[in-house]
């Protein structure tokens, strides 16, 4: 089960880079425009803003990773705990505040991976 848990909680980690991509390099791109539901004529007023959540995704990502690579596995698993109990609330919050699909998208993989980190 340990390995299943540091697959579930780096592909967490992957999601959270991928978004930092879109956020922070391809914000301007039609794909990404569609995927967060941006209008064209909202994109240049909020290009640094998503650029600045995009960094903080980045911050989540580490973290997941820095968990994940930990050489103690006992504070790996808190860092890992940390991290994915950040990105549940986030997500938790994104979704009543900005767009229901972010609980499912975000938060339910990072439910995923932190209660799989309960039964290793």
């Amino acid at each position: 089960m340990e390995y299943v848990s540091k697959i579930l909680v780096a592909l967490v980690a992957i999601e959270h880079l991928y978004i930092l991509v879109l956020e922070m390099f391809l914000w301007t791109k039609p794909r990404t425009q569609k995927i967060f539901g941006i209008k064209k004529a909202d994109v240049e007023t909020t290009k640094v803003l998503a650029a600045n959540q995009g960094l903080y995704n980045g911050f989540l990502a580490a973290g997941l990773i820095w968990g994940v690579l930990h050489p103690n596995p006992i504070v790996g698993t808190q860092i890992e705990i940390f991290f994915l109990l950040c990105v549940l609330i986030a997500a938790i919050y994104g979704g009543f505040t900005a767009k229901k699909s972010i609980i499912i998208v975000q938060g339910v993989p990072a439910l995923l991976a932190l209660v799989s980190l309960f039964f290793v």
